[in-house]
C-alpha cells in the first residue's frame, strides 16, 4: 500500500467501498451503522480520512462520503488480502466456508505483500473466494459477478450458485446442511406471493427446501437452460 493506514481506517475505507457499490456515496448513518459505531465516531474518522494527504475519501456533510482513487485502492488491497486468506485457510487448512471469515479478518490487516504474493501464486491466483466473491489482482480489477439473485427468479426456473452474500456463519452453516454451496444446480419450484419465499430443489437431493427472501436475495446464480437430472 502507498499510504499507511491505522487498522480502524482500513476498516471504514473497506466498509465504504462495499456500500458504494452501484450507488455514487455512502451515508454517515449507513456507515456508522456498518461499523457498528455511532454517527459522531463516524463521522469524527470520515473527517480524517477526507483529511489525509492524499485524501482517502472526498466527504459532503448531508451528502456523505465517496472513496477517492487512493482510498479505493487500498479498500482493495485489504479486500483481496481477506479473500485469499479465506481461500488459502479452506483450501490448504481445511477451515470449513462458514469459519474463514473470522479468521481473515484478524490476518488481513497485518500480512505483507510478500506473503499475499506467495499466497496467491501457492492457490494458482484464483478469481474468486470459497463464498463466489471476487479477488481483486493485483491492478486493483476484479473478474466478473453475477448480479442475478435467487430472490428474482420464477418457478421452472434452473441455475447454477455462483456466489453466497454473507458473512454469517450460521446462515452459512445452514446452507451447507441442506447442501446447497458454490455451484449447486437448483430449480425454483414455487414462490409465494404473499411473503417471497422460494420453494427449492436441490440437484441430489431427495427433499425440497424453503428459504426466506432474506436468505434468497444473498445467494446470486447463473441461469441454466438445462433441467436437473
Amino acid at each position: 500500500m502507498q499510504t499507511k493506514t491505522s487498522q480502524a481506517a482500513e476498516d471504514y475505507l473497506k466498509a465504504i467501498y462495499k456500500l458504494t457499490r452501484g450507488v455514487e456515496r455512502a451515508s454517515t448513518n449507513a456507515i456508522a451503522e456498518l461499523m457498528e459505531v455511532t454517527p459522531a465516531s463516524a463521522t469524527g474518522m470520515i473527517q480524517k480520512l477526507a483529511g489525509e494527504q492524499p485524501p482517502l475519501l472526498n466527504y459532503e456533510k448531508h451528502r456523505g462520503a465517496a472513496l477517492t482513487q487512493a482510498g479505493e485502492h487500498i479498500a482493495l488491497e485489504i479486500i483481496r488480502h481477506h479473500r485469499l486468506l479465506e481461500t488459502f485457510l479452506q483450501e490448504k487448512l481445511g477451515y470449513t466456508w462458514d469459519e474463514v471469515h473470522a479468521e481473515a479478518d484478524r490476518l488481513e490487516h497485518v500480512i505483507s505483500e510478500e506473503l499475499e504474493e506467495r499466497i496467491a501464486q501457492t492457490l494458482g491466483n484464483p478469481h474468486y473466494d470459497p463464498h463466489g466473491d471476487p479477488i481483486p489482482n493485483r491492478e486493483f480489477h476484479l473478474p466478473k459477478q453475477s448480479s442475478t439473485s435467487l430472490a428474482e427468479l420464477h418457478p421452472g426456473d434452473q441455475a447454477t450458485v455462483v456466489r453466497i452474500n454473507t458473512d454469517n456463519p450460521d446462515l452459512l452453516r445452514y446452507l451447507a446442511s441442506i447442501g446447497l454451496s458454490l455451484q449447486s444446480r437448483v430449480m425454483v419450484m414455487d414462490v409465494s406471493p404473499f411473503d417471497g419465499n422460494t420453494g427449492l430443489k436441490i440437484a441430489g437431493k431427495d427433499s425440497s427446501y424453503t428459504l426466506g427472501s432474506r436468505v434468497t436475495d444473498k445467494i446470486f446464480v447463473k441461469l441454466n437452460p438445462s433441467r436437473l437430472p
